[in-house]
């Protein structure tokens, strides 16, 4: 039986690079964040702590619903557009692509001044605004991952079936692309909506309070605080985008049972 030494030694590598760089760091702020009054001993005050400062969960709220609707007009606007770029629309694909990536060449101040005046005065007024801010700097990311979703599938073939058997538009892309495309469309939900919940420097030059706004005002009155609500940022951050994953294979895997069934 022989042993694969050099696909040992890279995942070996990888495991420490990722101990190293990830795991320690990590720890040593849990660790910190723990830590009781003055420094002494471990308890959970300062988790507790942050539960009740004023504003936790409606800030909190507040930016999970933003991060929601950001990754689900990502969606609505990006599935149909890279499907179309795929099908019949390839001689504008690298136009589309540099369009794309503008929200990373444009500075930032730039950008959110630019993009507020350039949107109805209604929404100026709003923090709705935001979404669409957040939107936008998640096209260089989604598109990409959607572009390389629908490269993987046979979408000539399925689109081709799809209309033959006389589906409309909307139930193609609903009933045969997403469902064939769920790994790369799930990943830019995912990207938006992280992006939507943890991105500050708009929100700020905006003047918007948000979770990560409210985070950085509130840290700054206890040290300890700050630790441990940075720490509880990214558990949360994680828990959540893992349980929406599970959910989301859960629903499906039920439905492609009751259609085996059926």
């Amino acid at each position: 039986m022989k042993i694969n030494l050099s696909k040992y030694s890279t995942i070996g590598l990888v495991s420490l690079l990722s101990l190293i760089i990830f795991v320690i760091p990590y720890s040593a702020s849990l660790e910190y964040s723990l830590r009781g009054k003055f420094g002494k001993g471990h308890d959970l005050t300062n988790y507790l702590w942050i539960f009740h400062q004023e504003g936790f969960l409606s800030h909190l709220s507040l930016s999970l619903e933003l991060g929601l609707l950001a990754g689900l007009l990502n969606l609505v606007l990006m599935v149909p557009t890279a499907t179309f770029l795929h099908l019949s629309l390839q001689r504008y694909k690298s136009l589309v692509d540099f369009i794309c990536i503008l929200p990373l060449m444009i500075p930032v101040v730039s950008l959110a001044v630019g993009a507020e005046y350039a949107m109805p005065s209604f929404l100026q007024n709003s923090q709705m605004e935001l979404v669409f801010f957040f939107v936008i700097l998640a096209l260089p990311f989604t598109f990409r991952v959607l572009d390389s979703a629908l490269s993987a599938i046979p979408l000539k073939t399925l689109v081709e079936a799809s209309r033959s058997l006389g589906a409309s538009w909307p139930a193609t892309i609903m009933r045969v692309i997403v469902p064939a495309a769920k790994g790369g469309i799930s990943s830019a939900f995912f990207l938006s909506f992280a992006l939507g919940i943890g991105e500050y420097t708009i929100t700020s030059l905006l003047h918007w309070d948000t979770f990560t706004t409210w985070t950085v005002d509130i840290s700054q009155q206890n040290v300890l605080g700050s630790i441990a609500l940075s720490t509880f940022s990214f558990l949360f951050a994680i828990a959540l985008l893992v349980t929406i994953a599970l959910v989301s294979s859960n629903r499906k895997k039920k439905q492609k049972e009751l259609g085996e069934t059926s």
